[in-house]
């Protein structure tokens, strides 16, 4: 069994046209750094210097990494991961 991954649709470009992925298990930050091996340019757009950018949320089961380990987030098969891009918002 893999960890699933969510793919939000801006990205899904990178993986095929596929909105779900199998991903490595391990931290978050290495999982990235699978994607990218199978998905090249996906990391640049989620991470930056083995952190994860400011505007891209991801969550381990439906919880914040930000709540948890943040990139050191441990991964285990079985597992699912959303990656959420940051909407801007407001009025002009």
């Amino acid at each position: 069994m893999a960890v699933k991954v969510r793919i939000p649709t801006p990205l899904q470009r990178l993986t095929q046209g596929q909105e779900e992925v199998e991903g490595a298990t391990g931290t978050i930050i290495s999982l990235v750094d699978d994607l990218d091996k199978r998905f090249p340019g996906i990391a640049e757009r989620i991470s930056e210097n083995g952190k994860i950018r400011r505007f891209v949320n991801i969550y381990l089961n439906d919880e914040d990494i930000r709540f948890l380990n943040v990139e050191e987030t441990i991964v285990k098969d079985g597992d699912e991961v959303s990656i959420v891009p940051a909407i801007a918002g407001g009025r002009q």
